[in-house]
C-alpha cells in the first residue's frame, strides 16, 4: 500500500478524535479515494484511537478486498462508501461515526434542520436528511443512502445507525462531520429554551455566497 495514503488516513483519524465529532468508543470508519484508481483505502479496525497501519485495508469499489484485512463487522459497511465515490466523481473522503448528538436524531428517524449558519455554509442549506432503516451492509441499506442523498449535499443521517458525511477532501470531510453534530447538540440544548429555530430558507443561500467566498480568498472557516 501506498505509505503516503495511509499515513493521510491515520491523520485523518486522528482528526475526527481530536474533533470529538464521534462516539466515546471511537467506533466509527474512514476511506480516502485513490487518486486515478477504482480503489479506496479503508480503515477496518474496530475503532478509530490508536489507528495503525495494519487497521487499513485496499478495497476496490467494486468491494473486493485487494490488500490487508477486512473482518466481517467492518467488510459490512464498505458498500456505503464505495456508493459515495461511485454516485460523486468529487468525493475523495468519506467517513462514518456514531457521534453522539446527531445520531440521536438517527435513532429518532428525524432529520436536522438548517438550525445553524454553518451548515447552510457547508450545502447542508435543506438540513441533513435520514436514510430509511436496512439491516447493516444489506444492498437495501445502500439504496435508502442513495436516495436520501441530495445534489450537493454532503451527509445524511443513518437511521437506527448513526451518521455519513463525504467531501472533497479529508479536511472537508471532518469539518462537515464536526458542524453536523454541532448542529444537533445546539438543537437538543435549545429545546430547553423554547426550542430551535431553523434559518429562514431565503437567508440560507446568503450563507452558502459567504462561504464560498470565503473559500475563493483562501479564508473558509466555519
Amino acid at each position: 500500500m501506498d505509505t503516503d495514503l495511509v499515513d493521510r488516513v491515520i491523520s485523518t483519524a486522528e482528526l475526527v478524535l481530536a474533533g470529538g465529532a464521534i462516539a466515546g468508543n471511537g467506533h466509527g470508519n474512514v476511506s480516502l479515494r485513490v487518486p486515478g484508481a477504482e480503489e479506496m483505502y479503508f480503515t477496518s479496525a474496530s475503532s478509530l484511537k490508536g489507528l495503525t497501519a495494519e487497521g487499513i485495508a485496499r478495497v476496490g469499489l467494486d468491494g473486493r478486498l485487494l490488500e490487508g484485512n477486512l473482518p466481517p463487522i467492518q467488510g459490512a459497511v464498505v458498500a456505503m462508501h464505495t456508493a459515495m465515490y461511485v454516485d460523486h466523481e468529487d468525493v475523495g473522503c468519506v467517513i462514518h461515526t456514531h457521534s453522539p448528538f446527531a445520531t440521536a436524531y438517527a435513532v429518532a428517524g428525524q432529520p436536522i434542520d438548517c438550525w445553524i449558519e454553518a451548515l447552510a455554509m457547508f450545502g447542508l442549506a435543506d438540513g441533513v436528511p435520514v436514510a430509511g432503516y436496512a439491516p447493516r451492509g444489506s444492498d437495501e441499506a445502500v439504496a435508502s443512502i442513495r436516495r436520501a442523498v441530495r445534489p450537493g449535499n454532503p451527509a445524511v443521517l443513518l437511521a437506527n445507525h448513526g451518521v455519513l458525511v463525504f467531501h472533497r477532501t479529508p479536511e472537508l470531510a471532518v469539518l462537515v462531520g464536526g458542524v453536523v453534530e454541532e448542529a444537533a447538540q445546539a438543537s437538543i440544548n435549545a429545546r430547553l429554551v423554547g426550542g430551535p429555530v431553523a434559518i429562514p430558507e431565503e437567508m440560507r443561500e446568503a450563507a452558502l455566497q459567504r462561504a464560498m467566498a470565503f473559500e475563493a480568498a483562501g479564508t473558509r472557516t466555519v
